[in-house]
């Protein structure tokens, strides 16, 4: 089963740089399958990850950003592979 987590965060006005520099040094304790970063208007960045386990394994996120770099708390859902 391919389970994808989604990570998504708002900067601060005006850093949405700093912001999408912090997600993209993140390491993960382990390597998912796939990982993509994006960004957005109003500062957003938003990871995806990949990987090959059941929804509800234990996996690796990404951590919760210095305060000072965010306007809110981090948003995560978790997605399963529906087949086509």
């Amino acid at each position: 089963m391919t389970v994808a987590l989604m990570w998504e965060a708002r900067a601060v006005a005006g850093r949405g740089a700093d912001l999408l520099a912090w997600a993209r040094a993140q390491e993960l304790a382990e390597r998912p399958l796939r990982r993509e970063t994006f960004r957005a208007p109003q500062d957003r960045v938003l990871v995806i990850t990949w990987w090959d386990a059941a929804y509800d394994a234990v996996l690796p996120e990404l951590p919760e950003p210095d305060g000072e770099l965010v306007t809110r708390a981090v948003h995560r859902w978790r997605f399963e592979a529906v087949a086509g």
